[in-house]
């Protein structure tokens, strides 16, 4: 019997170079998050199921398709997350965050899981970066989310994008929106797919968010819901146009989006491109004000987005953007026996408290073969630790850009190197790389 140790579909390895530009990316978000006053939060990677069907919806095509539910030992019914807020809004019932001041700011990098047709942008593991604003139900706290995500994208330089905002109203106005919804809807009936004619009678805007041609092409007649919301969140829209206009963030108002989970309310929101195929949609997010009553406990108005890392990696690939190299080995230190190999394993030890990227020889190569390793990964300096270095004290540190050799005391490498690479750091600047120069990232090793 032959056995599958391929990776399951839909979903994929992140090889270093890829794990390079995914660091680089969480840290600059969770910095750039830090300064709106997020905190991170982390949760469990599966839930019970009640909690997704009660948040999600159990007529969205993500409970009622996509979910990855199973049975554990003890017959309860589990499910692996499919999206970051209802575990998230969870946490902050079950552990008593209401109590603290509001608002509450939480942020989170999470894996999410969906069984759908595996395609460029859209995996069955995926990834996401998000934010959940908890307490708040002014409108500065809608431009507020989106301001953030708009600086996310602005600082990675990433060009055309589209900011697209509607408003789907508070359950009292939409359930007049439902009532002309499904009278438009009825018409069509002979029409629609066999999902969407469950959606009918209990819950007619999730038609149109449907993925069907046929259907998608059905929606775009439909009624618009901006025509039947309420005063009051007629007023709460025009405040968040007011808010992104003050802030000179651009946007477009779009009534066809509806977003595809039923606890949104209100303010919905996507940063679509148009340069990484149908899954366009790199952020998307909205209010979602009953959420926390629908899970059992007190009225919490709140407002959150996810942005998908996979997409956003296809996007600075797409429009050429590149993210800082990782950092190169500092120095390779190439022993010739065992006694050598002991000092380069202390050497080694030494620099690397102080912080530097240092290498040596662990496989038992020749001389020749580690000098060929140390040019193919790109160390910056290397140094052999011979018979002959080891009984005269002095060594030859060679510097791989130049070329250039200095003597060096071999008990001495771990004192003066770190001095002699800023020095050689130094001198390859031009006078006009002076100005602005961060001296702790140059001594931290990386100018």
């Amino acid at each position: 019997m032959s056995i599958n140790i391929q990776a399951v579909k839909g979903t994929q390895d992140a090889l270093p170079k890829d794990t390079h530009k995914l660091r680089i990316l969480e840290q600059t978000i969770a910095e750039i998050a830090g300064n709106y006053g997020f905190a991170e939060i982390r949760t469990p990677v599966f839930e019970y199921t009640d909690l997704f069907c009660r948040s999600v919806g159990d007529t969205t095509d993500v409970v009622q398709k996509e979910m990855y539910t199973f049975e554990d030992k003890g017959g309860r019914s589990i499910t692996l997350r499919p999206e970051g807020t209802a575990g998230i809004m969870r946490a902050f019932l079950e552990r008593g965050l209401f109590n603290e001041s509001m608002p509450q700011k939480l942020s989170y990098f999470t894996s999410c899981y969906r069984y759908e047709k595996p395609q460029a942008g859209r995996l069955r593991e995926f990834h996401q970066f998000g934010v959940e604003c908890f307490g708040t139900e002014n409108a500065a706290a809608d431009a507020e989310i989106i301001a953030l995500a708009d600086e996310i994208f602005g600082f990675f330089g990433i060009q055309n994008l589209k900011l697209q905002i509607n408003s789907i109203g508070c359950p009292t106005c939409r359930a007049e929106y439902h009532k002309v919804l499904k009278e438009y809807f009825e018409s069509k009936k002979s029409e629609l797919c066999t999902t969407c004619l469950s959606r009918l009678e209990r819950n007619p805007m999730r038609i149109l968010d449907c993925k069907s041609p046929v259907c998608s092409e059905i929606a775009k007649e439909a009624p618009k819901v901006l025509d039947y919301i309420c005063d009051d969140c007629s007023e709460h829209f025009e405040m968040v146009k007011k808010y992104l206009t003050a802030m000179n963030i651009n946007f477009e108002i779009n009534p066809t989006i509806v977003r595809g989970l039923d606890y949104y309310t209100r303010t919905v929101f996507e940063f679509v491109s148009t340069q990484i195929g149908a899954q366009g949609t790199v952020c998307g997010g909205g209010r979602y004000d009953g959420l926390a009553e629908e899970l059992g406990g007190s009225h919490t108005p709140s407002i959150g987005f996810a942005m998908g890392m996979e997409r956003l990696v296809m996007l600075l690939e797409a429009q050429s953007i590149d993210l800082p190299q990782a950092n190169k080995c500092d120095l390779y230190i190439a022993p010739a026996n065992e006694e050598a190999s002991l000092l380069a394993a202390k050497i080694a030890t030494d620099l690397r408290c102080e912080g530097a990227f240092v290498l040596f020889d662990v496989v038992g190569r020749s001389i020749k073969s580690q000098m060929k390793y140390a040019n193919k990964i790109g160390a910056s300096f290397t140094v052999v630790l011979g018979e002959d270095e080891l009984s005269s004290g002095v060594a030859q540190l060679k510097n791989m850009e130049t070329g250039e050799t200095q003597e060096i005391e071999v008990n001495r490498i771990a004192e003066d190197f770190s001095s002699i690479a800023i020095q050689a750091a130094v001198g390859s600047l031009s006078a006009e790389s002076f100005e602005g120069l961060d001296i702790n990232a140059l001594l931290g090793g990386k100018i």
